[in-house]
């Protein structure tokens, strides 16, 4: 597929994988332009686009189910390229409240897919590529010495949320061999890096040392997930969209398996470090251990695990090296220190993203996925 596209269309481009893929997409790609479409539910943010040329991504306000405005993007702009990021994706509250989950990952992606067959194909067609980013959490749980998933893996989902991301990779699977419509799918690991939003692993443990909040570790805190940072992410899917063949499926991972009890104990070694480091946070962060000299592990609470946690997750990556010659810049240490100094610098982003009621709410509650 040609990747010369003038303008494309990013759902999702107000949130945390989104909001980073619109960036690099554009400072890699002087010719082109961005429609982001978001919905901006709590995890969408305007400020996430802070500071990019307005000449070049234009935000719609508007809901993926809204099948007749995605339709009109389409044709208005000539968008021949879909990147889909929006999705529900907490997978605590997927437990607590899965109608979310049903309507914006299968019933929003559905009509996605709707509206770029009646765009795409009808008459004689135009050249086109939906692409749809999704979740290792689809292929359910790894023991402690299987091999890392494939993209040939069984679907096992255990959660709700989970299972709505299958749900969603079955249509667009179909959409494909039953109207030929040329799609591809990213599978990725876990993300992180700047612009997280604070319900998630590391950035929850982040605010909470500098806040001296607890860290709460579900379990035994050994759940295994791999780890990708968020630039190797999107590098992945622009490969997928140079390179990868219509219909087929690839995993993008980070190949840093790591318990999460271990994610915790960097953290907050590289919260005291940077304290030690620099006079000025103290007086910045008075609540944290680390201002003190008391050091941030103080703050490890074990709490009890949450139903159905899978186990471990890991990414067999060699489709996407061979096909798309996919690697991951980012070591877990490299990423992670870069991730830390964003969160340090950019103080007013995450306090800005967080009312009362949901610090209230990360207080009681654990982010891991």
């Amino acid at each position: 597929m040609s990747t010369d596209r003038q303008t494309l269309l990013v759902t999702g481009g107000a949130g945390f994988i989104g909001a980073n893929f619109v960036r690099q997409r554009l400072a890699q790609r002087s010719d082109e332009r961005i429609v982001v479409l978001d919905a901006l539910t709590y995890a969408g943010n305007r400020r996430n686009l802070a500071g990019i040329d307005p000449d070049r991504c234009e935000f719609v306000h508007g809901d993926i189910r809204d099948t007749a405005l995605v339709e009109r993007l389409l044709r208005e702009h000539g968008i021949r390229t879909l990147v889909h990021f929006a999705a529900e994706s907490h997978v605590d509250r997927s437990i607590s409240g899965p109608d979310a989950f049903i309507d914006a990952n299968v019933i929003g992606t559905h009509s996605l897919l709707k509206a770029a067959r009646t765009v795409w194909l009808s008459g004689s067609g135009v050249p086109h590529r939906f692409h749809h980013v999704s979740t290792d959490e689809v292929y359910g749980s790894l023991g402690p010495h299987d091999p890392p998933f494939e993209e040939t893996n069984q679907y096992q989902p255990n959660s709700p949320y989970s299972a709505s991301k299958a749900a969603s990779d079955h249509l667009v699977r179909a959409y494909h061999h039953t109207f030929h419509l040329e799609v591809t799918t990213t599978n990725c690991s876990n993300n992180y890096g700047p612009f997280q939003f604070p319900e998630k692993l590391i950035p929850l443990m982040l605010v909470n040392c500098l806040h001296g909040r607890p860290l709460p570790i579900y379990g035994d805190g050994m759940n295994i997930r791999d780890w990708l940072h968020v630039d190797d992410h999107c590098r992945g899917i622009t490969l997928a969209l140079e390179k990868g063949r219509p219909g087929e499926v690839y995993n993008i991972g980070g190949e840093n398996e790591r318990p999460n009890i271990e994610i915790v104990q960097r953290i907050t070694g590289a919260i005291d470090a940077a304290f030690a480091a620099d006079p000025s946070l103290a007086p910045r962060f008075p609540s944290s251990p680390a201002a003190d000299g008391r050091g941030c592990w103080s703050l490890v609470t074990y709490v009890k695990d949450r139903p159905g946690h899978d186990r471990r997750y890991a990414i067999d990556p060699r489709k996407a090296q061979s096909e798309l010659g996919y690697r991951p810049h980012e070591t877990f240490e490299t990423g992670l220190a870069k991730t830390v100094a964003w969160y340090l610098a950019n103080e007013p982003w995450w306090r800005a993203v967080m009312d009362g009621s949901y610090r209230d709410w990360l207080e009681h509650q654990y982010a891991g996925r």
